[in-house]
Protein backbone atom coordinates (compact mmCIF):
# COMPACT_ATOMS: atom_id res chain seq x y z
CA UNK A 1 0.00 0.00 0.00
CA UNK A 2 1.17 3.72 -1.04
CA UNK A 3 -0.02 4.58 2.47
CA UNK A 4 -0.60 2.78 6.54
CA UNK A 5 -3.81 1.07 6.58
CA UNK A 6 -6.24 1.57 8.43
CA UNK A 7 -9.14 -0.66 9.14
CA UNK A 8 -12.40 0.82 9.88
CA UNK A 9 -14.97 -2.14 11.43
CA UNK A 10 -18.28 -1.72 12.26
CA UNK A 11 -20.21 -3.84 14.23
CA UNK A 12 -23.87 -5.02 14.97
CA UNK A 13 -25.43 -7.17 17.69
CA UNK A 14 -24.34 -10.25 16.06
CA UNK A 15 -21.06 -9.78 17.28
CA UNK A 16 -22.21 -10.07 20.70
CA UNK A 17 -25.30 -12.52 20.58
CA UNK A 18 -22.55 -15.19 21.38
CA UNK A 19 -21.69 -13.44 24.52
CA UNK A 20 -25.37 -13.97 25.62
CA UNK A 21 -26.76 -10.60 24.96
CA UNK A 22 -30.07 -10.31 23.02
CA UNK A 23 -30.23 -8.79 19.51
CA UNK A 24 -33.04 -6.57 19.01
CA UNK A 25 -34.74 -8.70 16.09
CA UNK A 26 -34.36 -12.05 17.00
CA UNK A 27 -33.97 -14.24 13.85
CA UNK A 28 -35.19 -14.15 10.36
CA UNK A 29 -38.59 -14.66 11.98
CA UNK A 30 -37.99 -11.81 14.04
CA UNK A 31 -38.50 -14.39 17.13
CA UNK A 32 -36.08 -14.28 20.44
CA UNK A 33 -35.08 -10.43 19.47
CA UNK A 34 -36.03 -7.29 22.68
CA UNK A 35 -38.32 -5.78 20.32
CA UNK A 36 -40.51 -9.12 20.63
CA UNK A 37 -41.32 -8.51 24.40
CA UNK A 38 -40.98 -4.83 23.99
CA UNK A 39 -42.56 -2.09 21.16
CA UNK A 40 -39.83 0.17 19.59
CA UNK A 41 -42.54 2.66 20.14
CA UNK A 42 -42.78 1.92 23.97
CA UNK A 43 -38.95 1.34 25.18
CA UNK A 44 -36.62 3.53 22.67
CA UNK A 45 -38.15 6.87 21.53
CA UNK A 46 -37.87 10.32 24.00
CA UNK A 47 -41.57 10.37 23.08
CA UNK A 48 -41.53 6.96 24.89
CA UNK A 49 -39.48 8.61 27.87
CA UNK A 50 -41.73 11.29 28.39
CA UNK A 51 -45.03 9.13 28.59
CA UNK A 52 -43.55 6.44 30.52
CA UNK A 53 -40.60 7.50 32.39
CA UNK A 54 -41.00 4.22 35.06
CA UNK A 55 -41.24 1.51 31.94
CA UNK A 56 -38.42 2.90 30.15
CA UNK A 57 -36.25 3.01 33.03
CA UNK A 58 -36.96 -0.68 34.18
CA UNK A 59 -36.36 -1.55 30.65
CA UNK A 60 -32.52 -0.11 30.34
CA UNK A 61 -32.05 -0.88 34.17
CA UNK A 62 -32.05 -4.54 32.74
CA UNK A 63 -30.13 -4.47 30.22
CA UNK A 64 -27.74 -2.56 32.22
CA UNK A 65 -27.38 -5.29 34.81
CA UNK A 66 -27.57 -8.57 32.39
CA UNK A 67 -24.37 -6.57 30.18
CA UNK A 68 -22.73 -6.72 33.10
CA UNK A 69 -22.56 -10.53 33.81
CA UNK A 70 -21.91 -11.33 30.05
CA UNK A 71 -17.86 -11.74 29.03
CA UNK A 72 -16.55 -10.28 25.63
CA UNK A 73 -16.35 -13.48 23.33
CA UNK A 74 -13.52 -14.47 20.71
CA UNK A 75 -14.29 -12.32 18.14
CA UNK A 76 -14.24 -8.92 20.89
CA UNK A 77 -10.40 -10.75 21.77
CA UNK A 78 -9.60 -10.99 18.46
CA UNK A 79 -10.45 -7.39 17.26
CA UNK A 80 -8.09 -6.31 19.57
CA UNK A 81 -5.96 -8.27 18.86
CA UNK A 82 -5.71 -6.86 15.50
CA UNK A 83 -5.70 -3.74 16.75
CA UNK A 84 -2.31 -4.50 18.97
CA UNK A 85 -0.69 -6.17 16.25
CA UNK A 86 -1.01 -4.75 12.92
CA UNK A 87 1.15 -1.48 13.71
CA UNK A 88 3.64 -3.77 14.15
CA UNK A 89 3.24 -5.36 11.03
CA UNK A 90 2.70 -2.27 9.23
CA UNK A 91 4.15 1.21 11.04
CA UNK A 92 1.39 3.67 11.42
CA UNK A 93 -1.87 1.45 10.56
CA UNK A 94 -4.94 1.99 12.73
CA UNK A 95 -8.13 0.14 13.59
CA UNK A 96 -11.14 1.96 14.49
CA UNK A 97 -13.61 0.02 15.54
CA UNK A 98 -17.69 1.71 15.39
CA UNK A 99 -19.94 0.02 17.26
CA UNK A 100 -23.60 0.15 16.81
CA UNK A 101 -23.98 -1.55 20.24
CA UNK A 102 -24.36 -0.14 23.83
CA UNK A 103 -22.71 -2.87 26.01
CA UNK A 104 -18.88 -2.71 26.84
CA UNK A 105 -17.66 -6.00 25.26
CA UNK A 106 -15.03 -4.22 22.74
CA UNK A 107 -13.45 -2.54 25.72
CA UNK A 108 -13.49 -5.43 27.79
CA UNK A 109 -12.18 -7.73 25.20
CA UNK A 110 -9.15 -5.18 24.75
CA UNK A 111 -9.96 -2.68 21.86
CA UNK A 112 -8.72 0.97 22.74
CA UNK A 113 -10.23 2.53 19.65
CA UNK A 114 -13.67 2.27 20.06
CA UNK A 115 -17.10 4.90 18.91
CA UNK A 116 -20.08 4.09 20.59
CA UNK A 117 -22.66 5.44 17.82
CA UNK A 118 -25.41 4.38 20.17
CA UNK A 119 -24.68 5.63 23.12
CA UNK A 120 -23.81 3.50 26.28
CA UNK A 121 -25.71 0.79 28.71
CA UNK A 122 -23.36 1.82 31.35
CA UNK A 123 -23.02 5.38 31.42
CA UNK A 124 -26.46 8.11 32.39
CA UNK A 125 -26.86 11.16 30.80
CA UNK A 126 -27.98 14.10 33.21
CA UNK A 127 -30.42 16.17 31.20
CA UNK A 128 -30.12 18.67 33.27
CA UNK A 129 -26.45 19.91 32.96
CA UNK A 130 -25.83 17.47 29.98
CA UNK A 131 -23.16 15.86 32.17
CA UNK A 132 -22.68 12.11 31.05
CA UNK A 133 -20.89 9.87 33.80
CA UNK A 134 -20.44 6.03 34.07
CA UNK A 135 -23.17 4.33 35.70
CA UNK A 136 -23.85 0.73 36.56
CA UNK A 137 -26.98 1.28 38.96
CA UNK A 138 -30.48 1.51 38.28
CA UNK A 139 -31.90 4.95 37.63
CA UNK A 140 -35.56 3.81 38.54
CA UNK A 141 -35.18 5.47 41.64
CA UNK A 142 -34.19 8.98 39.90
CA UNK A 143 -30.75 9.18 41.54
CA UNK A 144 -29.42 12.44 41.76
CA UNK A 145 -26.91 13.79 39.10
CA UNK A 146 -23.14 13.62 40.72
CA UNK A 147 -22.61 16.82 38.50
CA UNK A 148 -25.59 18.99 39.95
CA UNK A 149 -27.69 17.20 41.78
CA UNK A 150 -30.81 17.27 39.94
CA UNK A 151 -33.11 13.63 39.27
CA UNK A 152 -32.80 14.33 35.50
CA UNK A 153 -30.37 10.89 34.55
CA UNK A 154 -31.76 9.04 31.68
CA UNK A 155 -30.20 5.94 29.48
CA UNK A 156 -26.63 7.65 27.57
CA UNK A 157 -28.69 5.51 24.50
CA UNK A 158 -29.47 6.92 20.89
CA UNK A 159 -33.15 6.70 20.80
CA UNK A 160 -35.14 6.20 17.67
CA UNK A 161 -35.46 9.77 15.90
CA UNK A 162 -31.98 10.93 17.88
CA UNK A 163 -28.77 11.55 15.87
CA UNK A 164 -26.62 9.06 16.72
CA UNK A 165 -22.89 10.01 18.49
CA UNK A 166 -19.60 11.04 17.02
CA UNK A 167 -20.86 11.10 13.29
CA UNK A 168 -18.12 13.35 12.16
CA UNK A 169 -15.37 11.16 13.73
CA UNK A 170 -16.76 8.14 11.58
CA UNK A 171 -16.88 9.95 8.41
CA UNK A 172 -13.61 11.60 8.59
CA UNK A 173 -12.41 7.85 9.79
CA UNK A 174 -14.06 5.89 6.63
CA UNK A 175 -12.71 9.12 4.61
CA UNK A 176 -8.57 8.06 6.01
CA UNK A 177 -9.24 4.46 5.69
CA UNK A 178 -8.70 1.80 3.34
CA UNK A 179 -10.47 -1.11 4.26
CA UNK A 180 -14.27 -1.08 5.92
CA UNK A 181 -15.47 -4.00 7.65
CA UNK A 182 -18.80 -5.07 8.77
CA UNK A 183 -19.23 -7.19 11.68
CA UNK A 184 -22.88 -8.92 12.92
CA UNK A 185 -24.69 -6.00 11.31
CA UNK A 186 -28.38 -6.81 9.75
CA UNK A 187 -28.11 -3.31 6.72
CA UNK A 188 -31.22 -1.95 8.30
CA UNK A 189 -30.41 1.05 10.69
CA UNK A 190 -29.54 4.17 9.16
CA UNK A 191 -26.86 6.00 9.01
CA UNK A 192 -24.98 3.13 10.00
CA UNK A 193 -26.33 0.67 7.05
CA UNK A 194 -25.06 3.32 4.69
CA UNK A 195 -21.54 2.86 6.23
CA UNK A 196 -20.90 0.25 2.92
CA UNK A 197 -22.12 2.61 0.35
CA UNK A 198 -19.80 5.83 1.77
CA UNK A 199 -17.18 3.46 1.89
CA UNK A 200 -17.20 2.42 -1.47
CA UNK A 201 -17.74 5.67 -2.96
CA UNK A 202 -14.51 6.51 -1.73
CA UNK A 203 -13.22 3.99 -3.34
CA UNK A 204 -12.38 1.23 -0.06
CA UNK A 205 -12.36 -2.54 -0.28
CA UNK A 206 -15.36 -3.99 1.80
CA UNK A 207 -16.41 -6.92 3.55
CA UNK A 208 -18.70 -8.50 5.40
CA UNK A 209 -18.43 -11.01 8.19
CA UNK A 210 -21.83 -12.15 9.42
CA UNK A 211 -23.90 -15.45 10.74
CA UNK A 212 -26.23 -14.46 7.64
CA UNK A 213 -26.38 -12.00 4.33
CA UNK A 214 -28.14 -8.60 5.33
CA UNK A 215 -29.87 -6.28 3.54
CA UNK A 216 -26.35 -4.68 2.52
CA UNK A 217 -24.96 -7.75 1.35
CA UNK A 218 -25.23 -6.42 -2.09
CA UNK A 219 -22.88 -3.85 -1.65
CA UNK A 220 -19.58 -5.61 -0.34
CA UNK A 221 -17.17 -6.35 -2.29
CA UNK A 222 -16.93 -10.00 0.00
CA UNK A 223 -19.19 -11.62 2.37
CA UNK A 224 -18.30 -14.44 4.57
CA UNK A 225 -20.57 -16.57 6.59
CA UNK A 226 -20.38 -17.84 10.41
CA UNK A 227 -20.61 -17.40 13.92
CA UNK A 228 -18.59 -14.28 14.42
CA UNK A 229 -16.50 -15.94 16.58
CA UNK A 230 -15.16 -18.19 14.31
CA UNK A 231 -14.81 -15.87 10.87
CA UNK A 232 -14.02 -12.78 13.11
CA UNK A 233 -11.02 -14.98 14.44
CA UNK A 234 -10.31 -16.46 10.91
CA UNK A 235 -9.83 -13.16 9.54
CA UNK A 236 -7.90 -11.45 11.86
CA UNK A 237 -5.64 -14.67 11.56
CA UNK A 238 -5.28 -14.11 7.58
CA UNK A 239 -4.28 -10.66 8.53
CA UNK A 240 -1.98 -10.99 10.52
CA UNK A 241 -0.26 -14.07 9.15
Amino acid sequence: MAKPPSIVILTGAGISAESGIDTFRGGKDGRGGLWEQHRVEDVATPEAFARDPDLVQRFYDMRRASIQTRQPNAAHHALARLEQALPGLVPGARVIVVTQNVDDLHERGGSQNVIHMHGEHLKAWCTACDTRIGWTGPLIDRPPCPACGSAALRPDIVWFGEVPYRMDDIHTALSQADLFVSIGTSGAVYPAAGFVRLARDRGLHTLELNLERSQGSAWFHETRLGPASEVVTAWVDELLA
